[in-house]
């Protein structure tokens, strides 16, 4: 009990205009056999079963009363993994309550809090089906905010099912951010889909090297064809293309599994790679002695739409800044990073209880040739991230607020800590092209250097498609990203079938489709350097 007290007391320190109960007061009460709740009334004494009943129902309404009541029934914590700014400003009791839900064709969407500051609004939200059963997923045709002016307002979701509570927990959260301290918004989700998973055996030989093709047609899907790369070291690119005869399905999950003898996944021996187009697609290396143990069985994993629940759910808010604005700055920096291309400079910090975002606004788009980043906030460090924006000169680097609050940053020293570095830069026709000859489905090796680098060239016909490997002996050397020929003066770039992973691998792979050539000229279109111990530190503002 002592537990809970402090953590509803913690909860309650920024909660303002309520008359909430002196805890302190109350347990003292309670040792004494009476219950003194808001003003200092007692409740008089009752025979034990009454009294406790009254204990209850007083500890509830004080519960009920308190901005942090979702907050004591549900854990958000896993859902909110890398948003842990909003999971602390959770912790800390801030957070507007909304707590009001809308029920149609038997689904419940409540909206339980929100998190609204100057870098991003942000909801918290839960999705009740009346049945789960076989449910295991769900989407939405329409899912964002409108504002007082009907604008729509887009943003990003995601959400996890809460067995215990038979519910679905979710999260929605926008860049977008009303003008004044108060704003009335409208927020909409239409036409829920329930989603189950589903699998699909395929009859795949992972010994023959052929393409091999398998109809499926059903649930919108049409056929899996699946093609085989031997790779170094003991490994194979599996790649899985599957085509669609409906075309609702092109942004759904799906997964090309191997399932061993003991009915457990096999485990890939480098990252996947997937991508979606009229289908899915999908690159996965595997070690080539586990794929072909004998037992080994394949699938095809993927999402089904139980039903389409055709409606619109919308809940109406006024949404407010106050309960985050304790703390919160915004500082105009335009420090230029000297070391980076394009003019790039850090233009301004804007720190709220949830969140740090730093824009860099730039002369020429150039990507920040860095791999990792944080924020060192008086020897508390901040994990970076950046999400694509608008505006290709404007990138803006995102720091959850974890284990840290906003008015104690403003008296601390900042400085961003930029570390692995990974710079690009662009061959031309000028360099000396690979020349490859006998072009056939033999594998064939050559090999070449760029500055300095030596780097391993594979090519091979397969299915009518040229296929050009990279490789360097040399981990400094990051990778050839795209390679080209010349159609005349046009320049064709190959497709990165395999593209360069976090891993450190600086292996990639380029298709030509549909070639016909017996000898080519190619040329490195671009290409990366690795500098995994190279570090960058730029103080932001000194301490107070």
């Amino acid at each position: 009990m002592e537990r809970i007290e402090n953590k509803v007391k913690n909860q309650m320190k920024e909660s303002n205009n309520v008359d909430y109960p002196d805890f302190d007061q109350m347990w003292s009460s309670i040792q004494q056999d009476e219950l003194k709740v808001a003003g200092g009334e007692p409740v008089e004494l009752r025979p034990r079963k009454r009294k406790r009943f009254a204990l209850v129902a007083g500890l509830s309404v004080a519960l009920m009363a308190t901005p942090v009541y979702a907050a004591l029934n549900y854990d958000w914590s896993s859902m909110l993994s890398h948003r842990e700014g909003i999971q602390s400003a959770l912790e800390q009791g801030l957070g507007q309550t909304i707590e009001q839900s809308v029920t149609k064709d038997g689904v419940t969407l409540t909206v339980h809090t929100a998190f609204v500051d100057e870098n991003r609004t942000f909801l918290l939200y839960s999705l009740k089906p009346e049945t789960s059963k076989d449910v295991k997923d769900i989407d939405f045709e329409v899912i964002g905010l409108k504002d007082s002016k009907g604008n729509f307002i887009e943003g990003n979701y995601g959400h996890e099912w809460d067995e215990k509570l038979g519910e679905f927990q979710g999260y929605f959260e926008t860049d977008w951010v009303a003008e004044g301290q108060t704003t009335d918004v409208e927020f909409i989700m239409e036409n829920i889909r329930l989603i189950d998973n589903k699998k699909q055996s395929i009859s795949y030989n992972p010994n023959d090297p052929t393409t091999q093709v398998f109809p499926i047609q059903k649930d919108g899907l049409d056929s899996v064809t699946l093609q085989s790369f031997e790779q170094a070291e003991g490994k194979v690119l599996l790649k899985s293309t599957v085509t669609l005869t409906d075309s609702e399905l092109q942004n759904r999950r799906m997964d090309f599994e191997a399932i061993n003898d003991a009915d457990k996944s096999v485990k890939k021996a480098e990252t996947p790679i997937s991508y979606q187009g009229s289908g899915a697609i999908m690159s996965q290396i595997f070690k080539s002695d586990t794929l072909r143990e004998e037992g080994t069985k394949f699938q095809l994993s993927y999402d089904h739409i139980l039903e389409t629940k055709e409606s619109t759910w919308s809940i109406n808010m006024n949404l407010s800044k106050k309960q985050l604005e304790n703390g919160s700055f915004k500082q105009v920096l335009d420090i230029p990073m000297d070391n980076v291309p394009g003019g790039t400079k850090i233009h301004e910090m804007k720190v709220t209880p949830t969140q740090v975002r730093l824009k860099f606004t730039q002369e020429e788009f150039n990507r920040i040739p860095f791999g990792d980043y944080q924020l060192d906030v008086g020897g508390i460090l901040l994990d970076g991230y950046f999400m694509t924006g608008t505006d290709p000169k404007e990138q803006v680097l995102r720091f959850e607020m974890k284990g840290l609050d906003a008015a104690s940053l403003a008296n601390k020293p900042v400085t961003l800590v930029a570390k692995h570095r990974i710079d690009s830069f662009y061959g031309d026709e000028n360099d000396n092209p690979i020349h490859m000859t006998d072009i056939s489905e033999k594998h064939q090796t050559l090999t070449s250097s760029i500055a300095g680098y030596p780097i391993s060239w594979t090519y091979y016909m397969k299915d009518n498609n040229l296929y050009v490997e990279t490789l360097s002996s040399d981990p400094t050397f990051g990778g050839v990203e795209r390679t080209y020929y010349l159609d005349g003066k046009e320049q064709n770039l190959g497709k990165p079938e395999y593209g360069l992973d976090d891993a450190g691998s600086n292996k990639s792979m380029h298709v030509y489709k549909n070639f016909d050539k017996k000898e080519l000229d190619i040329f490195i279109y671009s290409y990366a350097i690795n500098k995994p111990n190279e570090e960058l530190r730029i103080p932001l503002k000194s301490g107070k």
